[in-house]
């Protein structure tokens, strides 16, 4: 037989097609189960709060790493009803979901309803609810970092002794925690007076912030800084400062971070100065990553903590950044975060 260059191309060209079809099985095969098939894999994300720009974020975020997956994602949304939540949860077991997230919440009415699906023999974790439960991880922002990253820069701007407005709403996990480093801070700086403490989380949060920080600023006009540790707390005090003429005289540290607050940082003569702040795509990201490597038989930890990143008024317009796509590329350790990140699982924000 004569073996020619052109039948050895064709040769070297068919090996190949056969090495690469082998190869296809295989990378599947790779994922442990039950992601080796991962069509029939089905989760649920269920909901407590999901108004503004940070749980619209969280939620593409799981979206974006459940698609990655090629997993069956349910998402069910309470709107802020806890008891509505907690049925909620019992609403996915009875869909025959391998695996929940449950975003937020209230402790007294989750807690039973996290334990239920654990019984039913379902993989759980939560985001920023404490479900009081050894076998759920819970997912955190490093929300004491949040709120010790925020302050540490007031200090910076404000020094050690000023008047504060506080934003508060007791019951919320990611809120409480950050509420504990408030309380240390107040202790380490005598001189940080905290004139006054209010807060809801009545539709639109936002609006009805507003509403109260308006009569907190006319009682307390002599306040210098305000502490409003979540985006849409800060919203509302600076509508409020802002009609107050006080947008010189007033500083605002937040945490988390969207698109229009930071347009809203951005501001000429802005009084919201800081904030610190997970990318809460990211944040969303994670949660899908910890709940496959439960379903998988692997321990993502009982605290899977995303680090945060403090970002200033000055780095805004220094960067000129002017949206979370901005952030993401011009604070690199804002993009991504290695964490519950195993080999087998994909990274959705892959080029």
């Amino acid at each position: 037989m004569n073996i020619t260059r052109r039948l050895l191309g064709k040769a070297a060209l068919g090996l190949a097609g056969a090495t690469l079809l082998m190869q296809l099985p295989a990378m599947a095969q790779d994922r442990p189960a039950p992601f080796d098939k991962p069509g029939a894999v089905k989760i649920a994300l269920v909901r407590y709060l999901s108004t503004g720009d940070f749980f619209q974020a969280y939620l593409s975020g799981v979206e974006a790493q459940a698609k990655a997956l090629g997993v069956d994602l349910r998402v069910l949304d309470s709107r802020q009803d806890a008891a509505l939540q907690a049925d909620m949860v019992d609403q996915a077991i009875a869909l025959g979901v391998q695996g929940i997230i449950i975003q937020h919440g209230l402790t007294e009415s989750m807690k039973d309803a996290a334990q239920r699906a654990v019984d039913a023999g379902i993989k759980v974790v939560a985001f920023d609810v404490n479900v009081e439960n050894p076998k759920i991880p819970q997912i955190e922002q490093s929300d004491r970092d949040l709120a010790r990253l925020a302050l540490e820069q007031a200090v910076k701007d404000n020094g050690e002794s000023w008047k504060a407005g506080y934003v508060y709403v007791a019951g919320i996990a990611p809120l409480d925690r950050r509420n504990e480093t408030w309380v240390e801070f107040k202790k380490k700086y005598s001189g940080i007076n905290e004139v006054a403490m209010f807060g809801t989380l009545d539709n639109p949060i936002a609006n009805s912030v507003a509403n109260q920080a308006r009569s907190v600023l006319s009682a307390h006009p002599d306040i210098k800084v305000m502490f409003a540790p979540y985006d849409e707390f800060a919203k509302g005090v600076k509508i409020a400062v802002d009609e107050a003429g006080l947008n010189k005289d007033i500083k605002i540290y937040s945490a988390d971070i969207s698109t229009s607050d930071i347009a809203a940082m951005r501001e000429p003569d802005s009084a919201w100065a800081a904030t610190a702040a997970t990318n809460p795509a990211v944040v969303g990201q994670v949660s899908v990553r910890a709940l496959a490597q439960l379903l998988a038989g692997e321990d993502p930890g009982h605290n899977v903590i995303v680090p945060p990143t403090l970002i200033t008024q000055k780095d805004l317009i220094d960067k000129d950044i002017k949206n979370m796509e901005d952030l993401s590329a011009k604070l690199p350790q804002f993009a991504h975060a290695d964490v519950a990140m195993p080999a087998w699982i994909p990274n959705p924000n892959a080029k």
